[in-house]
């Protein structure tokens, strides 16, 4: 099955829904069978829908660093395996389970790992995006409706979930509450709609939704990957006069300024500490600082970063250690604050179209985020292009 434009692909789609409805199918996917070994690309069985489920045909996916670790298995405690990841991605929706009546065969969606039930007190309460039932949740390896799986080898062996999505495969099963539909219009931008599926909206959003940066603040960006320089868009749409971005790959620097970086830090460079020169550099500090590694010394860096009296502190970066904040309590006391954020904040299927209307119009320049692109068959390539610093986002088409 190989991966078909957009607008041919809803045609041939609702050829083939007609034959699989109900059905169980074969079809490719990249299955991990342990810590840190190669993807094995090869037939698996996707079985249909259940109540209140979506499966999508995926035409494509990249890879987000979140993978990666997953793939990696840093966290012992949240192994499972054989197992498909993938979390970002967009296609079109093949069959609903009972139940689903907002979503229908050939919708164009994106899934998100970070879902939206609309009916418990989370979803209700405008103080949150998180989801009571759908809600991110990393232990999370099968549906929550029976607790099985929709996957399996060729052979019955079970194959576990991932983030609500499971993307690496041609189809994937998901709960309707993890999939956001895409207004018709954005069709041929399919491709580009991909990455706010999790980067792109995570970074944004932290900005937009978490910060609330405001026109002519100051902004530091630790960590210059995917979600980092989503950040920068993010500042730098809402019109930041300086954009300090951190990061020991000086490499990143030219495409960080496409980005909105306005100053760029190599700590491996510095005599002193990068908050110390952050202070310079801003004049006592800067209105928000981001934390994108998940790396401790580096959370410490970026709160000292922040302003004292007004600065805030964003944590985007997954920390898997069990260490604690690096932080006094008293600290605190001098007016700096400190939060975390979650898919930036986002409501997914209630605030994503209108976020991806505002990507296409050119408010976020996706395309810039894009620097590698493959076929599904090789995603062990891919990771090693994430896994060496070369790439942003690599598209992979099925």
């Amino acid at each position: 099955m190989g991966g078909p434009d957009v607008a041919n692909g809803i045609g041939s789609l609702s050829l083939n829904a007609s034959e699989t409805k109900g059905k169980t199918i074969t079809c490719k996917a990249a299955v991990a069978y342990g810590p840190g070994e190669p993807f094995v690309v090869e037939q698996v069985l996707v079985h249909p829908p259940q109540k209140m489920e979506v499966r999508i045909k995926i035409l494509y996916t990249s890879i987000c660093h979140t993978d990666l670790s997953a793939w990696q298995g840093e966290n012992e405690a949240q192994r499972a395996y054989p197992r498909i990841f993938g979390h970002e991605a967009s296609g079109i929706v093949e069959s609903v389970g009972e139940g689903v009546n907002d979503i229908e065969e050939g919708d164009m969606v994106v899934p998100i790992f970070n879902g939206e039930c609309g009916e418990c007190s989370y979803c209700k309460s405008e103080q949150t995006n998180m989801c009571e039932r759908f809600g991110v949740n990393p232990m999370k390896k099968v549906m929550d409706s029976d607790g099985a799986s929709r996957f399996s080898t060729i052979d019955g062996t079970t194959i576990f979930h991932f983030l609500n999505t499971s993307t690496f495969a041609e189809y994937t099963v998901v709960d309707s509450a993890c999939v956001v539909k895409l207004h018709h219009d954005l069709t041929h931008s399919l491709k580009k709609l991909t990455l706010i599926s999790c980067g792109v909206s995570t970074g944004v959003g932290a900005a937009w939704n978490t910060a609330n940066v405001h026109s002519g603040s100051t902004v530091a960006v630790f960590g210059l990957g995917a979600v980092g320089l989503a950040v920068a868009e993010g500042a730098r749409a809402r019109g930041a006069s300086k954009i300090v971005g951190v990061d020991i790959n000086p490499d990143k620097f030219t495409k960080a300024q496409a980005m909105g970086i306005t100053d760029f830090i190599n700590p491996s460079d510095e005599e002193k500490p990068v908050h110390e020169r952050i202070r310079e550099i801003t004049g006592g500090g800067v209105h928000y600082s981001f934390e994108c590694t998940g790396n401790l010394h580096v959370l410490r860096e970026a709160f000292l970063s922040a302003h004292q009296g007004w600065g805030l502190t964003v944590i985007l970066g997954i920390h898997s250690t069990p260490k604690l904040l690096p932080i006094h309590p008293m600290e605190l006391f001098d007016g700096r604050r400190i939060v975390g954020s979650v898919f930036g904040g986002f409501k997914g299927r209630s605030q994503l179209p209108h976020f991806a209307r505002e990507c296409i119009h050119g408010t976020v320049k996706l395309d810039n985020f894009i620097t590698h692109e493959l076929p599904f068959e090789e995603i062990n390539k891919a990771f090693d292009l994430l896994t060496a610093g070369k790439s942003l986002r690599c598209i992979l088409n099925l």
